[in-house]
């Protein structure tokens, strides 16, 4: 490549060499016998000289070249490399974005809620109510013996979703009852007792003793620009994180959790490479034997180029192999051991073991969790999983560990296009042949070992052109390894399966996937296997078939939910609904279960991550904010809703609703009104309205007011009550011109002038009141409900 660029120079044609191994080039070109180096810019704003050549650093997709009276070339690290991406990933497509409120998991009629103050109810929807000719939207609760509770849109925070520890409906609670209240304080004691005993698992991981390593190295930069995609901003946070932890004494326990498809091995192989550079062994952990095998390859294909030995230990490996390979693991000899659990056995001891890797740690036993408790104290653990729960739900799951999520999709990934519906033969020809057509192939999944061949009878006779073969998790470890080798060459177009491709298998080439008999399947069970497909620019489908039989309503639950969530990125809710379908009892430890059937995994959850963070001596964040302070009544003469007409959508509206009552800063609430007014045009006077009632909340909350009501003219802004203050010199320095401020025992009065002029002095009172709040003798909120 060097000497065909200076053949280009000497034919005066101009050269910009555009490269993430700048460095590297700048080396080679010296080293091949050229005297002056190449002259590297970050930014290039004028053409090179005719003749010469100059190095960008930087990252550019493909190279060309324009005749413009003496030849132009770009040389990116496509041609240099040979990095280019594969075909099928050049085609530009347009997708829709990510909503920022798509994490608020939508809710619908029926659905149970929790109310931090009032406990269990069935959400029934928004109403609009107008009192005192002033139009409001609320958030209506329908709780026992017919009570009903409207909740104000500002107070959104304080309802979750209801998810109990199996899918029996709750007992909804009355209002004006006890019940509600014991439970509560029973379950807030109960997480303030978890949250100790997770800070002192955290306190002895910041005791231990780590290895720390270095900055990256030469290699390391260079391993990283032969990554063949664009990283999505998301994946180079968590490879910042994650080394960032690697390069502290304190033994790193980070949590990499995105959805399937998202790029979380590749920060593992980044992490693992880091550790081998500094002469440290590395196990890569996973779950099945057919995903071991697919992460071998993944790190034995990116790291080809450097001098790491990488060895597998599974079921694919037979006896005499794995006994062969044992030593030269004491030995320090092998770099990156990938496996299943096999590698926790006795006879596996690592001489340096530096990294341990783990690849969906939920699907592991009780045992091997336990083996990983104990390192957790001793070496740096790196744990990846495609189960999107909320980060407060890992801390009860796993302990107080550091998170990193991963939740923009790649560049160029397509939603996958998914039916749901009864087993139709010529469905199935048509979406085989089709795939087939285009040069690809298809999975079909059926989950039982005693009826496979039936199936494939049946296929072979729907689809006579395709080539099939079949595999299960009974076969001999050899014929597995040999099929899905095979399949994964092209020579088949079928491959007739069990649930073993759910996890990790990743063939480009496949962009169907057919499931027989998917009410046989768990819910996230399903969302994996259809994240077999879809992984690259093509179209991708899945097909999800049932019988004739009548389907229980859970089996009808879940297969709808899949086919309401096709966007991208649709797992957070998938995995919230999957909860809410099944129940959470089988993720909970024996003595949570009674707490979360009482008031819900959701609002459990905030109750430990406040606990956790109380007891850290942290300030409170959202996630505790709800459950901390009591509600704030607002009361002021605005319109306060989403109007229709602006957002006809209604399960955007509630969305967005649920998304502005848990802001928690004012900044948030500014920058949320310049995202809407973009999105959605200039805001109406009522959606202005309710983002001003949010800012009064939040100013609310800072200066210790219970309320801020308008009665006859006046507004109150409700204090607890003061023994100690001297009001008069309160008041004389809230006072501000145009507002008659009025300190009561139990209020500051602020006089309603003309016009809006009352909205810029309630603000610019509550901020001084604010100034004030640490010199006032007023009790801290505390936990209570």
């Amino acid at each position: 490549a060097m000497s065909s660029i200076r053949t280009r120079l000497r034919g005066g044609g101009r050269t910009v060499l555009v490269s993430q191994q700048t460095a590297r080039l700048t080396d080679v070109w010296y080293q091949q016998g050229v005297d002056e180096r190449l002259p590297m810019v970050n930014d290039l704003t004028t053409l090179p000289d005719a003749g010469t050549a100059v190095l960008v650093n930087g990252t550019l997709q493909d190279g060309w070249t324009l005749d413009i009276g003496t030849p132009l070339s770009v040389i990116t690290d496509a041609e240099l490399f040979g990095w280019g991406r594969p075909e099928q990933r050049r085609r530009k497509v347009n997708r829709p974005a990510r909503l920022p409120e798509s994490d608020y998991a939508a809710w619908n009629t029926g659905d149970f809620v929790v109310h931090v103050d009032y406990g269990i109810g069935q959400f029934n929807g928004t109403v609009k109510r107008t009192l005192e000719g002033v139009s409001r939207e609320y958030l209506e609760i329908r709780y026992g013996a017919g009570d009903m509770v409207f909740v104000p849109i500002h107070q959104a925070d304080r309802l979750t979703r209801y998810v109990g520890v199996d899918d029996k409906p709750p007992t909804l609670h009355r209002l004006g009852q006890q019940d509600w209240i014991k439970a509560s304080t029973r379950a807030r004691k109960a997480a303030e007792d978890e949250a100790k005993e997770l800070l002192e698992i955290y306190a002895e991981r910041a005791a231990a003793q780590g290895y720390a390593f270095s900055v990256d190295n030469h290699w390391q930069h260079e391993l990283e620009a032969s990554f063949p995609y664009v990283e999505t901003e998301d994946q180079l946070r968590a490879v910042r994180e994650v080394k960032g932890d690697m390069e502290r004494p304190i033994p790193m326990d980070r949590l990499v959790c995105g959805d399937v498809g998202y790029g979380k091995t590749e920060v593992a192989v980044r992490a693992a490479f880091k550790a081998v550079a500094e002469g440290k062994q590395v196990a890569v952990l996973v779950p099945t034997t057919i995903l071991a095998q697919q992460h071998y390859e993944t790190f034995a294909n990116r790291m080809a180029a450097f001098p790491v030995r990488i060895e597998l230990m599974s079921r694919f490996r037979t006896a005499k192999d794995q006994a062969r390979v044992a030593p030269h693991i004491s030995a320090g000899e092998v770099d990156i051991v990938v496996g299943t659990h096999r590698i926790l056995s006795d006879d596996i001891q690592f001489k340096n073991l530096g990294l341990v890797i783990i690849d969906e740690e939920q699907r592991f036993g009780v045992k091997q969790k336990e083996h990983f408790k104990r390192l957790r104290a001793q070496v740096d653990i790196l744990t990846l999983t495609a189960t999107p729960i909320p980060r407060t739900m890992y801390m009860t799951l796993t302990g107080v560990r550091d998170i990193s999520m991963i939740q923009t999709p790649p560049e160029e990934r397509l939603p996958v296009i998914t039916h749901v519906g009864q087993f139709d033969e010529g469905m199935v020809r048509q979406a085989v042949l089709r795939e087939m057509e285009r040069g690809g192939q298809v999975f079909v999944v059926h989950n039982r070992i005693g009826t496979m061949d039936v199936v494939r009878d049946r296929l072979e006779e729907i689809v006579p052109e395709a080539r099939i073969i079949t595999a299960h998790g009974q076969m001999n470890p050899r014929t597995l390894e040999a099929i899905m080798t095979a399949f994964g060459r092209g020579e088949y177009d079928i491959l007739l399966a069990t649930a073993i491709i759910e996890n990790g298998i990743d063939i480009p080439n496949v962009n169907t996937v057919i499931i027989d008999r998917a009410d046989w399947f768990g819910l996230s069970q399903l969302y994996q296997l259809r994240g077999r497909v879809g992984r690259g620019a093509q179209q991708a489908y899945a097909y999800f078939f049932f019988a004739d039989e009548r389907l229980t309503q859970e089996a009808f639950a879940r297969l709808d939910t899949l086919a309401e969530n096709t966007k991208l990125g649709a797992g957070f809710q998938i995995a919230m609904r999957d909860l809410e379908i099944r129940g959470a009892g089988d993720i909970l430890s024996t003595k949570q279960t009674g707490h979360v059937a009482a008031i819900g995994l959701n609002l459990y959850t905030q109750l430990l991550s406040q606990a956790v963070s109380r007891l850290k001596g942290e300030k409170q964040d959202s996630a505790g904010l709800a459950v901390s302070a009591p509600g704030i009544q607002i009361d002021l003469p605005l319109q306060a809703y989403l109007p229709e007409d602006w957002i006809a959508e209604m399960e955007l509206r509630l969305q967005l609703y649920r998304r502005i009552g848990s802001l928690t800063r004012l900044d948030e609430v500014q920058a949320l009104r310049e995202e809407l007014r973009d999105r959605f045009g200039t805001l109406p006077n009522a959606a202005d309205g309710l983002l001003y009632q949010i800012e009064v909340k939040l100013l609310a909350q800072l200066a210790g007011a219970t309320g801020i009501q308008a009665r006859r003219g006046v507004i109150h802004i409700k204090l607890p009550y003061l023994p100690d203050i001297d009001r008069e010199a309160l008041a004389e320095r809230l006072n501000t011109d145009g507002a008659d401020v009025a300190v009561t025992r139990v209020a500051v009065e602020l006089l309603m002038g003309l016009g809006d002029t009352w909205r810029i002095a309630l603000i610019d009172t509550l901020e001084r009141l604010v100034s004030e709040y640490e010199s006032l003798p007023l009790e801290p909120q505390g936990y209570r409900v």
